[in-house]
């Protein structure tokens, strides 16, 4: 499995929506000194293993955007948008994925409106729950602190 990861945004990178990439956005939503994380449902690609909430961007849709109308149709609130705290571009059996991971806080309660289970989870227990192997590098840096 191939894997680029930058924390800079303007880090050389392939061009967002480069062909057969899939461009993904994630959202690290931090209250109250925990991390909420949903576990994907089994019917879906990687099905049970826990992810940050997000999906995917549509051609021509900011990632900012895309997160924003990710997070409403998944949980329910709406989310402010922070800074960029990853990219990743891996590449599984089945598919390329560009992910974009995001510091971000939301309004109100998260509600798991996609049959997801959810969990607020310390930093330091997060290596508890299983993760795609893409989330690797930034499940080792949020459990340091």
């Amino acid at each position: 499995m191939d894997r680029v990861v930058s924390a800079d945004s303007s880090a050389p990178l392939s061009p967002q929506g480069e062909e057969g990439f899939v461009d993904v956005v994630a959202a690290v939503i931090e209250r109250d000194g925990l991390i909420l994380i949903a576990r994907r449902p089994a019917a879906l690609h990687l099905g049970g293993l826990w992810e940050f909430p997000g999906g995917k961007q549509n051609a021509n849709e900011s990632p900012e955007a895309a997160l924003a109308r990710e997070i409403a149709e998944e949980l329910g609130v709406r989310v402010t948008v922070g800074p960029l705290l990853e990219r990743v571009d891996w590449s599984y059996p089945e598919k390329r994925v560009r992910l974009s991971f995001f510091r971000c806080a939301i309004e109100g309660e998260a509600r798991p409106l996609e049959g997801q289970e959810l969990a607020w989870v310390r930093p330091a227990d997060l290596r508890r729950y299983e993760f795609p192997p893409a989330d690797a590098t930034l499940l080792d840096r949020l459990s340091r602190g």
